[in-house]
């Protein structure tokens, strides 16, 4: 008889640069009884470092299968699913390799695969210097993390230095500092938007339009009925009314191979013959409602004014 896989496996990943300390974390996760719970775990590592399992000390040993992947080709779903169904595991644990993109490991995750959890960590001594030359590796590894962890934290280190790069990508994980003596720091540094959110009309710099863009979609009911004004450069769609466009900024979150266009749909107060690429500077008011170009609902700005202008000094958005 064919066997099949569960409807539902959780999956826990543990994403960080070499000898960032996902292995000790690991390891300690999974001597904690009460971790140990009923079912099989398969442990993937897909990274070896210095530090290896000691997996007779698992509190439920007998029950976790580690596999190594040192080949980013065998990354793929039919391997995958063949592990899975070869252990008949219930969850499976995954310590990934710090210089594989996680889209790699997403489009080979089988049906059924659930992401439970997601955390990140890294040496706080090589932090700075990993971000400075491999900017593209920390963003992917910290874009969708739940949780950041720096290790080997210093009191002589500047928190500020880190929790900018970290909030530069994301506002939505917690920072935790780890000290050698065993101390943690939750980070508490507040964050303010560089613009008044509770102003009549929430003006927008040039500068600051992908903390605006990326705020909005993260919290999108504190913006609902709220104006705002921006410049933005134009996209046209022939399929669109006469009076909808779509108005934003191309945004570059990582590096120049991750720019992409970040607009709103927005209905201008009347026809004004704008074409692709043009530059206008909107004042309007934000509505959460259905529109073409979401194929559902989604922000639309309800423009009060819109201005033909100039396009400015600096047309790309960044988190700098």
């Amino acid at each position: 008889m064919k066997q099949k896989l569960p409807t539902e496996t959780p999956v826990y990943i543990f994403l960080g640069f070499l000898e960032s300390g996902k292995t000790k974390f690991i390891q300690e996760t999974l001597e904690d009884p009460r971790f140990a719970i009923d079912g099989k775990t398969l442990l993937l590592v897909m990274e070896e470092g210095e530090e290896e399992y000691e997996t007779i000390r698992f509190a439920n040993a007998e029950n976790v299968d580690l596999v190594v992947i040192e080949d980013k080709a065998q990354l793929t779903e039919a391997y995958l699913t063949e592990l899975q169904l070869r252990y008949g595991s219930d969850r499976v644990v995954v310590e990934y390799n710090g210089t594989w993109l996680l889209e790699d490991f997403y489009n080979a995750m089988p049906e059924g695969w659930m992401i439970n959890q997601m955390m990140t960590f890294f040496d706080s001594n090589t932090f700075l210097n990993y971000n400075a030359n491999m900017r593209q590796f920390t963003f992917d590894k910290v874009q969708s993390t739940q949780l950041v962890v720096f290790n080997r934290f210093d009191d002589s280190m500047d928190k500020m230095a880190f929790h900018k790069i970290i909030r530069g990508i994301t506002r939505q994980c917690d920072i935790v500092y780890e000290h050698l003596d065993g101390r943690a720091d939750f980070d508490d540094i507040e964050d303010p938007l560089p613009f008044d959110i509770n102003a009549p009309v929430i003006e927008i710099e040039d500068r600051d339009y992908a903390f605006f863009y990326r705020d909005l979609t993260e919290n999108m009911e504190a913006y609902i009925g709220k104006t705002v004004k921006f410049k933005g450069i134009v996209a046209t769609d022939k399929r669109l009314e006469a009076t909808d466009i779509v108005v934003g900024r191309h945004v570059m979150t990582c590096c120049a191979d991750d720019i992409q266009y970040c607009g709103l749909a927005c209905v201008l107060p009347y026809e004004m013959q704008l074409e692709t690429r043009d530059w206008v500077c909107v004042t309007a008011k934000i509505e959460f409602t259905k529109h073409r170009i979401y194929k559902g609902k989604g922000p639309v700005l309800i423009a009060e004014k819109a201005i033909v202008c100039q396009q400015p000094e600096e047309p790309l958005a960044t988190f700098y």
